[in-house]
């Protein structure tokens, strides 16, 4: 590699670092942190009093970037949580047999048309492969984790334990470019009510027997429905998913039945002013989810 390409590389890292943006190295021409593992911890340096792990090096310092820099042309991470960003990963599908075969991009598009919002604007990276990377800013003290596919198919998301590949950076696959404006906006808030874990119900005493498991259940749904249909224009289909999400556990735990929870949201979805296919579709997907990722039996407190 050129001088200009390591001083390309260099200047990609330090600009990064201007806004705010925690950098580390990744290793030449690949995706991967050049940073040393656990197993070969020197125990010096940054790691004198503990092993330091990529996301806890990442750093804004402009001397310890230039230090780092001048010793190889390394590609550039971004270590998403530290610097306060959310980035959207809209991937490429894998298999190319398709040329209709939709990508990131037309699915984020589509979420975005059915929640009543346009794509945001935003600071924007083209990835190698033909994706693109979105940048968020998230609010003080919100501490998002990375998502694969929550929000949609082909749609991934980069907080705190995650990183990207900065602007800059080169792989065998192809360059990282900026093709957006330079200024990162706010994470918009019905994406974020999306992207939020489901909040846990309190746990009935480990001592309630079916019939008060089912009163519980019952007080829960009848909170999450009551929650929904009073969402305001903008957050309801956010609402209606989290609500599904929840209430996916309860039937997962055999305490409420599927077409139950559907009818009650699918009506609260309906009252909030959502239409009622939109209702359906966001219903079947939260609670699939839920129901899934949710175990058939409590384990006993």
């Amino acid at each position: 590699m050129t001088y200009d390409a390591r001083s390309a590389l260099l200047s990609a890292a330090l600009s990064a670092a201007e806004r705010g943006w925690h950098v580390f190295p990744l290793r030449p021409g690949s995706k991967r942190p050049a940073l040393h593992g656990e197993t070969a911890c020197p125990r010096t340096g940054p790691c004198a009093k503990g092993h330091l792990k990529w996301e806890q090096r990442a750093t804004t310092d402009p001397e310890r970037i230039r230090a780092t820099w001048s010793q190889g042309p390394f590609n550039v991470g971004i270590a998403t949580g530290p610097s306060r960003l959310l980035v959207v990963d809209l991937d490429m599908p894998k298999d190319n047999s398709s040329a209709d075969a939709p990508n990131g991009a037309t699915t984020f598009k589509a979420l975005c048309e059915r929640t009543g919002h346009a794509v945001p604007t935003t600071h924007r990276v083209r990835t190698a492969s033909g994706g693109e990377h979105l940048y968020f800013t998230t609010p003080p003290g919100t501490r998002l984790t990375n998502t694969a596919g929550t929000v949609g198919r082909l749609v991934d998301t980069r907080a705190w334990g995650g990183y990207v590949v900065a602007a800059g950076s080169e792989t065998p696959t192809g360059r990282y470019e900026a093709v957006g404006g330079p200024v990162a906006a706010s994470l918009p808030r019905w994406l974020q009510s999306t992207l939020e874990p489901a909040p846990k119900p309190a746990q009935a005493p480990s001592v309630a027997v079916a019939g008060q498991s089912r009163r519980y259940a019952d007080i829960a749904l009848a909170n999450e429905t009551r929650n929904v249909a009073a969402a305001q224009h903008g957050s309801r289909e956010a609402a209606l998913f989290r609500a599904a999400r929840a209430m996916g556990r309860f039937v997962a735990w055999g305490d409420l039945p599927r077409h139950v929870v559907e009818q009650a949201l699918q009506e609260a979805g309906e009252t909030a002013g959502l239409p009622a296919a939109q209702c359906r579709s966001t219903l079947r997907s939260a609670l699939n989810w839920s129901i899934a990722h949710n175990p058939r039996r409590r384990e006993p407190a």
